[in-house]
């Protein structure tokens, strides 16, 4: 006789501060990802717009405001723009490597530059070793840090540029956290082609999606998301093509 599958438990959050727009309050409904299917559970929850934190799975829930929408890369059908060729070209000399999803004091230090640098004063800048082990430690389902470094000569591991805590789904890559070297005068555009080596990496894996979190209407940090084309946004019918939009072109 099959087992009856657990229907989850949701909390709500109390409403806080929203960290992309001003004025606007926050609130998340979130589950617990635990159990013999935590991974079928992780894939249900990503198809209808959560996000996965460590062992929990969340997605915005506030009262006032829908400016959070779900976004999705078709990767089959991305083809990239001029300037994101470029990039490709000039990145293409990077060391790539899917890592287990092993914390160390090489990517924290990374992490710490890019938060000084593109979040200063955000909420992650508080975190120590300890809770950026857990961010990447704590996952109950199947993980990996993809990491880019400069090459060498002598075949020694080079400088860690960017990288990347990536979730496989059963339907994509879910980019759960990336951070780069935002300083790197030789690099701009490390974010960009982090995202665009994921959808490769996709595409070889014969995986459909890349789940790109939240893109935020009004947030102008967040367009860079939409330059990546076709992609699919959730709406109240599902997850429809989004038509194309130009987005500022600044590297990220």
């Amino acid at each position: 006789m099959t087992a009856p599958v657990r229907f989850p438990r949701f909390f709500v959050t109390n409403p806080s501060p929203c960290p992309y727009l001003p004025g606007k309050s926050e609130r998340k409904v979130f589950t617990e990802l635990n159990g013999p299917h935590t991974d079928e559970l992780n894939d249900a929850l990503g198809r209808i717009g959560f996000r996965r934190s460590q062992n929990v799975a969340y997605r915005p829930s506030c009262l006032d405001c829908k400016a959070c929408v779900s976004v999705r890369v078709v990767v089959d059908e991305f083809a990239p723009n001029s300037t994101q060729r470029k990039l490709l070209r000039r990145n293409q000399d990077l060391v790539v490597e899917a890592c287990e999803p092993w914390a160390t004091d090489e990517q924290f230090s990374l992490l710490q530059k890019y938060l000084s640098k593109r979040h200063p004063g955000g909420g992650m800048t508080e975190m120590d070793e300890m809770d950026y082990a857990d961010m990447v430690e704590q996952s109950p389902v199947k993980s990996f840090v993809i990491e880019y470094r400069e090459p060498t000569t002598d075949g020694s591991k080079g400088r860690l540029v960017g990288a990347c805590l990536t979730d496989q789904q059963g339907d994509g890559l879910s980019m759960i956290y990336s951070f780069f070297d935002a300083e790197h005068s030789g690099r701009a555009g490390l974010g960009n082609f982090i995202i665009m080596d994921h959808i490769l990496r996709a595409r070889a894996a014969r995986l459909p999606y890349v789940y790109l979190g939240y893109w935020v209407d009004g947030s102008k940090r967040m367009d860079y998301k939409i330059r990546f084309q076709p992609i699919e946004k959730l709406g109240p019918e599902g997850w429809e093509r989004s038509p194309s939009k130009r987005a500022t072109q600044n590297p990220e």
